[in-house]
């Protein structure tokens, strides 16, 4: 028997298994379990226009916090490391050797196309000054002059040796100075249990099932996308989860495939309907709400691109624009740059899509009060570009 949910019910099904709940309320004790357990992997992303990616989500879910009190507790509680688990992100410490598949796979990918065999002297010069010294930040590994760039981003070979390790599982993130990771090896950090690798087919098992219970109710390319994972080791998985009974066939009204058959999808055991969630939020362009743009599609009827490496003069909305949530419904995109020196958030541009109710006015002036104080703003300025009416300006919330 297949289940059907509605529309609406996927899309509270979904947003209670990320985390989000209809009051905003950080926990006093252990105050971003309830976040990182939900999402699994945290994104992190260079971009600083208004806040740093990773801080987002648990704003978005809980309210303002200690943005400082998150990085201490992801760099310095042992719980957490950072792999490219969807892009470079945050994942659990216990969970890393189920990334050992992925290890692997980028170890024989540079050996078989020479890029190990053309770094060979410098992996073993980084390997060994990490062993001798501890973590250390690339500009204390770099040996000479540094104008020797290769391709890769205008990196210096150290750069690439220390990056193409981490990716290899030999190196690891031992912390960062903004956005600069300190670098050291493994076993240098990690506990004996992290170091491992789990069998392949048991791993991506294990992300699979760990993806469903973030996603809540997911497509097979929904699945296979939360830790990017191939198409048919996500289809293999699925089938041994669904006959196991942890995932459970749905049927979701109005999801189409290309050819107009209805889209396969699947529940998470543990996942619940909620009869009534509603909540309000930003959220960053990472966030998995949003992340995979066919899903925003498909359960928000949400057309989002970001628009970073788009030139100026093509900018539809504006250089960072985050998604707007009101009532558990995407309704707006805001284009958001903090001011810190003149102490304000601008709002560059704040647009809203045609079903958006009548409160969403009101609902982003409150959101936008409480990220300007979430960020020690005084107030919010809005430059009155794009259809979604705000004040000229309004005092951050306190």
């Amino acid at each position: 028997m297949v289940l059907s949910l509605s529309p609406a019910e996927a899309r509270r099904v979904a947003l209670a298994a990320q985390g989000f709940a209809n009051v905003a309320r950080i926990r006093a004790r252990r105050p971003f379990d309830a976040a990182l357990s939900a999402l699994h992997v945290l994104q992190i992303d260079s971009v600083n226009v208004f806040a740093r990616s990773h801080h987002l989500p648990v704003f978005s879910r809980h309210g303002v916090y200690d943005a400082a009190a998150l990085d201490r507790h992801l760099w310095g509680s042992g719980e957490f490391t950072e792999y490219w688990a969807h892009e470079a992100a945050f994942i659990p410490v216990r969970d890393r050797p189920w990334f050992g598949w992925r290890m692997a796979e980028r170890r024989a990918r540079d050996e078989s196309n020479g890029r190990a065999a053309q770094l060979a002297p410098v992996l073993d010069r980084v390997r060994a000054q990490l062993a001798a010294e501890g973590p250390s930040f690339v500009r204390e590994l770099e040996q000479g002059r540094r104008a020797n760039r290769g391709p890769w981003w205008d990196w210096s070979e150290t750069k690439r040796a220390v990056e193409t390790l981490f990716a290899w599982g030999e190196v690891v993130s031992a912390g960062r100075e903004g956005f600069q990771r300190r670098y050291a090896l493994a076993e240098q950090i990690l506990p004996p249990s992290a170091l491992g690798a789990v069998p392949t087919a048991e791993a991506q098992r294990a992300l699979v099932a760990r993806a469903a219970r973030s996603l809540g109710v997911a497509t097979l390319a929904d699945l296979a996308d939360y830790h990017r994972l191939r198409a048919g080791a996500a289809r293999a998985a699925v089938t041994e989860l669904e006959e196991a009974g942890e995932l459970v066939p749905v049927e979701v009204a109005g999801w189409r495939t290309g050819a107009g058959k209805p889209e396969r999808a699947w529940m998470h055991r543990d996942a619940r309907v909620p009869s009534r969630l509603a909540p309000d939020a930003l959220l960053t362009p990472f966030d998995p709400v949003v992340w995979f743009r066919p899903r925003a599609e498909r359960m928000f009827g949400f057309h989002y691109r970001i628009e970073i490496y788009t030139p100026k003069e093509q900018r539809r909305f504006g250089y960072y624009c985050l998604p707007l949530m009101v009532g558990g419904a995407m309704v707006g995109r805001i284009d958001l740059k903090s001011d810190r020196a003149g102490r304000a958030l601008l709002v560059q541009a704040a647009w809203r899509e045609p079903s958006a109710p009548r409160r969403t006015g009101e609902a982003a002036r409150d959101l936008l009060a409480r990220a300007a104080a979430w960020q020690g703003l005084d107030e919010v300025r809005w430059s009155g570009a794009g259809d979604l009416e705000l004040p000229d300006r309004f005092a951050a919330a306190s």
